[in-house]
Formats: structure tokens, C-alpha cells, sequence
């Protein structure tokens, strides 16, 4: 097994709000273990962000979508990190997802390790 540790970043997301943006999926034969996320604030107002993890994945039970974190409020040039302190394993085709109250206006750096 080899473990690749990589960043996976986006700009400006989502393009339009209310429609979360995929950050990251999981590629086959991979689990993805996420290390840190940040999402900072680079509207001139304060901003509301999502970000919710869509799982299709099933061995003993099936696994659905969740909110990692639902309506934080981020202020002008403010990051928030999610996930601080905390791990998340991902499985094969699972998607990571940045929503935002306005469009374009969250840049996010998500941090992970692939298990190949």
C-alpha cells in the first residue's frame, strides 16, 4: 500500500450559490484520509459556507450524505478550518462539497493522504 499525501485546492467556489461544488472524489481503489480543510473568506462581506460529504458506499450498512459543517459564518477575510483535530476517512467515489451563501466568494485547500 502506498500513501501519497496531496492538497487539492479550488478558488472562487462554488460558481453559483446554493449549488455545492465538488472539492475532491475519491478515485477507485483509493481511501482518502482527510487531514484538514480550510475555507477563507475572500468576499467584502461576511459569508455563510457548507460543506457536506456524498457517500454511496456500502459494505455492512450504506452510507449517506452528511453536512461536515452546515451555515458557518465566516467573517471578511476570515478562514475557518474545519475538521480541527479531527480525521475523516473517505472510501472509493465518495465527494467532498463546498457550498457558499454567495457565489464565488470561498477559497478552500483540503489536505488528504490516498491509500492506493
Amino acid at each position: 500500500m502506498a500513501n501519497t499525501f496531496k492538497i487539492k485546492t479550488n478558488d472562487a467556489m462554488p460558481s453559483s450559490s446554493g449549488t455545492p461544488l465538488t472539492l475532491y472524489t475519491v478515485p477507485s481503489t483509493t481511501t482518502s484520509v482527510v487531514l484538514g480543510l480550510l475555507l477563507c473568506n475572500i468576499h467584502t462581506a461576511e459569508v455563510n459556507v457548507s460543506v457536506k460529504i456524498e457517500s454511496d458506499t456500502s459494505d455492512t450498512e450504506t452510507n449517506q450524505t452528511v453536512f461536515v459543517v452546515k451555515n458557518a459564518p465566516i467573517p471578511v477575510g476570515g478562514t475557518l478550518e474545519v475538521l480541527t483535530g479531527s480525521k475523516v476517512v473517505l472510501q472509493t467515489t465518495d465527494v467532498v462539497k463546498v457550498d457558499c451563501s454567495v457565489s464565488a466568494k470561498i477559497d478552500a485547500a483540503l489536505s488528504i493522504m490516498e491509500i492506493t
